[in-house]
């Protein structure tokens, strides 16, 4: 599973940036390809290419705020979520993604 997102919380500064951590490593430890982007207080950082989005299965979008760029994803299957929400739990998280993803085959 192909993974690119966003990450984004009220201030801008810690859960954006704890979230894209912990979503890429636990990506890693699952073994799947992931690029996350972070739009945060000082802007978007690492923002996703056209290849990135386009090579996807799925996009996750932990923000608690408006993103800008959205758009990009259309056609994408998208999980919308806290960024609370990935962090408690992030590979039991992408394995429910990846199962739901499957069971649509």
């Amino acid at each position: 599973m192909r993974i690119v997102g966003i990450t984004a919380c009220p201030t801008g500064i810690a859960h954006t940036y704890i979230t894209k951590q912990k979503i890429v490593e636990a990506a890693k430890e699952c073994g799947f390809p992931c690029h996350i982007e972070t739009q945060g207080t000082i802007g978007v950082e690492d923002e996703l290419t056209t290849q990135q989005i386009a090579e996807a299965d799925v996009v996750i979008l932990a923000v608690d705020v408006k993103i800008s760029g959205e758009n990009r994803f259309a056609g994408k299957p998208i999980v919308r979520c806290r960024t609370e929400d990935v962090m408690r739990n992030t590979v039991g998280f992408l394995k429910k993604i990846e199962a739901k993803l499957n069971s649509r085959k």
